[in-house]
């Protein structure tokens, strides 16, 4: 499974990145902003996209607006965010996010989480 972490904070990329990736079928790459993202998304599409609501210039939400408009078949998306009130989740949730996880999260079940998020979905 590939997977797109996205967030301005370096720490928190590397953190994702070894989180994930202690699932033997994840193969991650970081993004620093909402363009570069985008511009990863534009050249290789991924299975899924975790990314930060707030960030400089692009925010998440932008981010996933943008895709949508112009990638046909958008990858899922989760957003991590550390504002969790539960009208912000439902925020999140109502403009596509697959799901909602916390910051801080916890590192050794990240990638469960994503895992169990995935399972949820219902296509079509």
């Amino acid at each position: 499974m590939n997977v797109l972490y996205v967030d301005d904070e370096a720490d928190l990329r590397e953190l994702a990145q070894f989180s994930l990736e202690l699932d033997p079928d994840m193969r991650v790459v970081t993004a620093a902003s909402g363009a570069a993202a985008l511009e990863h998304l534009r050249q290789a599409p991924v299975d899924v996209v975790l990314l930060d609501v707030m960030m400089p210039k692009m925010d998440g939400p932008t981010v996933l607006t943008t895709l949508r408009a112009e990638i046909g078949g958008a990858p899922p998306v989760i957003f991590v965010t550390a504002r969790a009130l539960p009208d912000e989740r439902r925020r999140l949730r109502e403009m596509g996010a697959l799901d909602v996880i916390t910051k801080p999260f916890d590192p050794m079940t990240l990638a469960k989480t994503v895992r169990t998020a995935l399972a949820g979905r219902h296509d079509g």
